[in-house]
């Protein structure tokens, strides 16, 4: 052990010899820098280790196993860890939770999650290395994101700055496909996110306009469901005095005057399925129906499925607000229902958040990354930083950059990891020290 320790002190010295001195970073900046450098070919054997695991959101077991992979890690670095258990009906394997308790400076809560989008049956190669570039199941999202919070944490550590922080971090294991109910799939979250003073969450960073950039703020990911009933008859009488306009009409009107009278800056809804005629059957569980109807008949029945997203509490409440009082005003012989809802609630903008912004790109220059800007949220989609939201600023993006996300060409950068490490441990580290405040 002695032996080891040694070494790693002078690996660490001559890293700092060979590294060009910063002027903006302290000597223990600087020694997280050359920490997480130190340990390059190690973090990528522990995505490799993480990634041939298959761990969609439906292998129970194999999130536990990417659980118990992470687990060890944060054991080895004084983190009091524990495993999350869902209902056994919900089917989803659990999150992975540690804590460390100290003095001074922000209370920190760091988020990934475990599972992927390629289940068991998947046919994506799991590793391929490409060169400077890695393809495989998970490699941007989110499981390069889960090395760079590991690697800054062991550079905190290294650096003998990991002391007396409080710091917790929690892995869930149903980002991609949250389980039912959400209010108990994510109670972890916002119980941890409640005693936390910032959250910082490492998801894939993105690089936009030759500028680097993360989210303070995201938009919510909602439903609605409108069901029209009309009252049916022959087509000869559509449009005589005292007649039902029939339910395709009602809904038409309907959805274009949504089109027209709810656009704003940062709100989105979409119609994704609709189906009408004299008979509807639907089932949300397939998302798909069947439609009878004849061309001679009034139609009876009428759906639509869809997406809404906006930016505040404020700003859904009006879209809300605005569409109960477009559907509530009827055609002849119709009525109509609609029910909205809030799976992710959303991260709207903050000072608190555009703080941590600033923290986040004062660390990127001092480390020699250049700044780094804010994401328009209308381009990403919904992440479980959201859930934190509504308790304290956050910031997202802090992970490794990559393209294809989701797709049978996901892949990552490698050398991603390292910059990513770097510009996070030096903000923990700001962010923790005894003052808490951003330089």
């Amino acid at each position: 052990m002695r032996i080891r320790t040694f070494a790693l002190f002078i690996a660490l010295a001559a890293g700092l010899a060979a590294a060009p001195v910063r002027a903006q970073l302290t000597e223990t900046e600087q020694r997280i820098v050359v920490a997480v450098k130190a340990r390059g070919p190690d973090a990528l054997a522990l995505l490799e280790r993480s990634v041939r695991i298959n761990s969609g959101t439906l292998n129970v077991e194999g999130v536990r196993q990417v659980g118990a992979l992470y687990r060890a890690e944060l054991d080895a670095m004084g983190f009091a860890t524990r495993w999350v258990e869902m209902p056994a009906d919900m089917q989803r394997g659990g999150h992975l939770a540690a804590t460390r308790q100290g003095q001074g400076g922000q209370r920190l809560l760091l988020l990934g999650h475990l599972d992927t989008v390629f289940e068991k049956d998947s046919a994506v190669a799991a590793w391929d290395r490409r060169g400077d570039r890695v393809r495989g199941q998970g490699v941007n999202d989110m499981k390069g994101g889960n090395v760079v919070l590991l690697e800054a944490l062991r550079a905190l550590q290294a650096a003998g700055a990991l002391e007396g922080t409080t710091i917790a971090v929690l892995f869930t294991g149903d980002e991609e496909r949250v389980g039912t109910p959400i209010s108990q799939a994510r109670a972890e979250l916002v119980a941890l996110a409640k005693q936390s003073d910032a959250a910082l969450s490492f998801e894939a960073a993105a690089r936009i306009d030759g500028q680097d950039r993360v989210s303070h703020s995201r938009r919510s990911a909602g439903s609605w469901s409108l069901t029209v009933r009309a009252r049916p008859g022959h087509s000869a009488g559509m449009f005589s005095p005292g007649q039902s306009l029939g339910a395709i009409y009602e809904a038409a009107r309907i959805l274009n005057a949504f089109r027209e009278q709810l656009p704003e800056p940062g709100l989105t809804f979409s119609p994704g399925a609709a189906a009408g005629g004299t008979q509807v059957q639907w089932d949300d569980a397939t998302a798909s129906g069947t439609v009878y109807g004849k061309s001679n008949v009034i139609p009876r029945d009428f759906i639509v499925r869809g997406d809404i997203r906006y930016l505040s509490p404020e700003q859904g409440e009006r879209a809300r607000q605005r569409m109960r009082e477009i559907v509530a005003a009827s055609l002849p012989g119709t009525r109509s229902e609609i029910r909205i809802g809030e799976a992710y609630p959303p991260m709207p903008p903050t000072e608190g958040g555009r703080r941590l912004l600033a923290t986040y790109s004062r660390a990127s220059q001092d480390a020699g990354f250049g700044p780094v800007g804010a994401m328009d949220p209308a381009s990403r989609g919904a992440g479980d930083i959201q859930f934190a939201a509504p308790h304290v600023p956050g910031l997202d993006g802090l992970g490794v950059a990559g393209r294809g996300a989701h797709t049978d060409d996901e892949d990552m950068d490698i050398a991603s990891i390292e910059r990513g490490a770097i510009r996070a441990a030096l903000m923990i580290y700001r962010l923790t020290r005894p003052e808490g405040a951003p330089r």
